[in-house]
This record gives structure tokens, sequence and C-alpha cells, in this order.
């Protein structure tokens, strides 16, 4: 049994035990992560994504007539009910909000273990969330020969590879209702009968047809669905249907992805308006420091050659969609390496403990993914996993520093051990050129970095000897800075 708790366990204010402590983080980052401040900043979280749960049914009144825009408008139904998870409290916003660039929203989470609480609150992934902000313009996963490379799909290891749906965005979807470590349910089956309860109901049949919910449920479908997954080994489709209404269920499953991956492509969510937006559009100018950050990313920093900044025929989306490892330390603050104890439902998320290393997108095509795997591995690529081991998928720099105030903490890289961009970007810089870190040294991220969490297949030709002054460092965040949307224009 695990000696530790998280404070959504105990009374409102109730401090949680420090847990961190015991994953020997460096004095920089010791601090609890559910101290009364986090819990105040979810509860404001949670009452946020209620009020734009409440908005959005609002909408429901006076529906478009449009079926991409009732697509558009279901799909965010879905990604705001916190009913779909297990224990109805963790919608798939909590991990994803517009005030950051739909990605983790709660700074002192950021700050501490990177990695967010799922459903059951004492369950952590090993990742942190990722934006979904243009997540659907991902091209499906695949094996492009003349660069001898995987490009495309979702999730950090391209486990969502949108090779069954044709979507990505759609797959990736399909991950977090039935990981264990997120929204916990113990079927797929489940997310569609907890669907068929709610409001939205009508317009889900309206969209994709009156089938989607004529399934003939167990008298058990309650208790089944209120046990948090994962399922018993011998029964790995606890909810107990019919061959016909087992094809329904999944059907309408792929539906509701859909739904989700449709609001996501909206412009609500990928809208192309920041202000590098405004300057290609001839509506803005950079400043100096601005300007000389975007020469330094595409010539010295070396950037653009996986950040990519558009091409002929390309929408500027700052990521090639490859993979790559560069050499990130590991996060001591995962809570993840904990977890390596039965919980008191006896599930063990991680059965390596403190010996764990993140293979990325190699250890998804060796074995899947141990959680969630929404999408299968393709047997052809099997070949392709020891030249992936330790590689994450290149992330888009949109919105990478979007935040709803200027002293909220955001965190970067497959783990979040990065806190800050100018923390990433000097890592980028100086990876190679400082020296190692002793334990608990004052100078780390500054003036010194920790081993990398592995060295398999580690980017040694683009990034850790840049030979960039403090001063284009700074120039730089500046540059990334432009790529929040929601510019706009001064108007003369």
């Amino acid at each position: 049994m695990k000696m530790w708790h998280i404070g959504f366990a105990f009374p409102a204010g109730m401090v949680a035990a420090t847990f961190l402590a015991a994953a020997n983080l460096p004095a920089r980052e010791s601090a609890a992560p559910f101290s009364p401040a986090t819990l105040a900043e979810i509860a404001r979280l949670e009452a946020e994504i209620d009020r734009i749960e409440t908005d959005t049914l609002q909408r429901l009144k006076s529906l478009p007539d449009n079926q991409v825009q009732q697509i558009e408008l279901l799909g965010k139904l879905l990604l705001y009910d916190k009913e779909l998870s297990v224990n109805r409290n963790e919608a798939c916003a909590f991990c994803h909000m517009p005030e950051t660039g739909f990605t983790g929203p709660i700074s002192e989470i950021n700050r501490t273990t990177g990695a967010y609480p799922g459903s059951v609150r004492t369950r952590f992934s090993e990742r942190k969330p990722q934006t979904h902000t243009y997540a659907p313009l991902a091209p499906v996963l695949h094996y492009n020969e003349g660069q001898g490379d995987l490009v495309g799909g979702n999730f950090w290891d391209m486990r969502a590879t949108g090779r069954r749906l044709g979507n990505p965005a759609a797959e990736q979807a399909e991950g977090p209702p039935t990981n264990p470590t997120e929204m916990g349910l113990p079927d797929i089956a489940c997310s569609v009968y907890r669907a068929s309860q709610r409001p939205y109901r009508g317009l889900f049949e309206a969209v994709w047809g009156a089938q989607a919910f004529a399934i003939d449920w167990p008298t058990n479908v309650e208790g089944v669905c209120n046990t948090p997954g994962p399922p018993a080994a011998g029964d790995p489709t606890p909810v107990h249907l019919s061959m016909v209404d087992r094809g329904r269920a999944a059907t309408t499953f792929d539906q509701m992805a859909q739904s989700i991956a449709g609001y996501e492509a909206s412009h609500e969510v990928t809208a192309f308006s920041s202000k590098y937006d405004a300057v290609l559009a001839g509506k803005a100018q950079f400043t100096q420091q601005e300007q000389q950050g975007y020469e330094v990313f595409r010539g010295k920093g070396r950037c653009n050659e996986c950040h990519r900044d558009g091409g002929p025929g390309e929408d500027p989306l700052f990521t090639d969609s490859t993979a790559s490892n560069i050499g990130t330390p590991a996060n001591p603050g995962l809570p993840y390496y904990m977890e390596d104890a039965p919980d008191d439902r006896g599930y063990v998320a991680n059965n390596k403990g403190s010996s764990f290393v993140d293979g990325g997108v190699g250890a998804f095509l060796a074995n899947g993914h141990p959680l969630s795997q929404p999408s299968a591995v393709d047997a052809r690529w099997k070949t392709l996993a020891s030249g992936n081991q330790g590689r994450f998928k290149v992330p888009t720099l949109r919105n990478v520093d979007k935040r709803p105030a200027p002293d909220f903490v955001k965190a970067y890289g497959h783990n979040g051990y990065f806190r800050s961009l100018k923390q990433i970007v000097h890592f980028y810089n100086t990876r190679d050129v400082l020296p190692r870190c002793a334990p608990r040294d004052p100078r780390e991220g500054t003036g010194c970095w920790p081993v990398p969490e592995t060295t398999e297949n580690m980017n040694k030709s683009k990034t850790g000897n840049l030979g960039l002054t403090d001063q284009e460092e700074d120039a730089l965040v500046a540059f990334m800075q432009t790529l929040t949307d929601g510019y706009a224009p001064t108007q003369k």
C-alpha cells in the first residue's frame, strides 16, 4: 500500500503529505504540490470548467444549423464534461484550458510535479499534458523513407497514429478515458453510457444518428462504470454487452472522439491569431528584439530545422511532426516514480519505480503504451523501435508562452522538467558546454545540467552547443512570445 496521499483525499484545507521530498528533488522545487494554495488553484479551475460547461450547454437551446458547427459544439461539451471520468471529477479540460494554450492550467502543479493527477487523485502519469491547439493538423503517422523517419501522430510518443480513424487528434482523444492515471474508466463502453445520460444526447443523436445510444445496457452498468480501471485481466471489457451492442458502443466512442477533434480544429482553439500571424499579414511589426529572435530562430539557433515556420504549401505550425531526444534530464518531481506499490485498489502504475526511463516513441513501437494505447502498433515498424528509443514528438511552439498572468508557471519538455522558456532555451544552447550537476547543485538550470534521462538516439547535431549570447537567448524567448494566439493589432 502506498504511504503517501494527495490533498484531494482529505477535507478541504488539509495539507497533503510532502511526498516530493522522497523523490530527492533539488532544493529549488521541494514544495508539496497540494498545499492549501494549490488546492485553492484547483478549486478555481474546477469552478471555471463548470462555468464554461454551463455556458456551453445554454447553446443547446439554439443550435447552429450547420453540421460542422454542431460537431464543434458537441466536441466542446464533451471536452468540458467531468461526468465522463470514473469519479465524475475530471474533464479533459482539467489538463487542457484555453488560458494556457490548452495545456496544464495549474501553475503550482507545473512548478512541482509537471504531471497532473487523474480522476483517482493519487494516480499520476509519467508526462506533462501536451497542448491540443493545432494538434488536428498533424498528419497521420507514416514512415518517410527519404528522410528515414516517422512523421505525424499525436501524444509525446506518437501513439495516437490516426491510422484507424484517419485522424490522430481523434485517436488521441480516445486515450485518456480508460487510462487508469487519467480519467480512469474501466471500459470504453462506460464513456458511451455516461454520455447517453447527459443533456447533449439529443445533439449527439442529431449529428451521428439515433442508433448511437440504442444499446441494451446491463443492470450493473452503473456499478461497473463507477469502479476505477484497469479492468481485471480476465475481464477486459467489464461492461458485458452483446456483440452487436459492443460494436455500436465502439462506433459511438469513435464518434465522441471525432467530435472532440472537430472542436480542437475549430477557430476557437486553432486560430492562427498570434502577433506572428499579424506580421505575416502585414498588420503588425516585430520589435527590434523580436526580429533579432526570429533571425536567431532561423539561423544560429537552428530552431527552424525542427520547429518549422512553414514553407511552400505549409502552414507555419512550428513543428516538423517528427521526434527527437534533446537530452532532457529526468524530472525527479514526477510522482510516477513512486507509483511502484499497489494503491488502495491494488493497481501499480509503474512497476519499475525510480529506475523507470521513458522510452518515448521507441517504447510505443516495441511494446505499446502500458496505460493507454488508442492506436495499434504497425508490426512493420517494430524494427524502428531501437532507433526511436528516448525520442519524443517535436511539439508546436504556437502558444508556447500563453499564460493567464506573467507569474504563472508553465512546464516544458515531455516530463515537465523545464519551468520557463528561458531555461529550456538555455538548455538547448549549453547542454554540452556546462558541467554536469552534483546532487542538489544550486547551479542547476543556469551553471550546470543533470545527466540526460537517456542518451539513446540523442540529438547532438542541432542542440547542445549553439554559442548563443545571453542577449540572443532573451531575443529567442521574445520571438516565441509572439506565437501566442489572441493578438489584437493596434488600430491606426
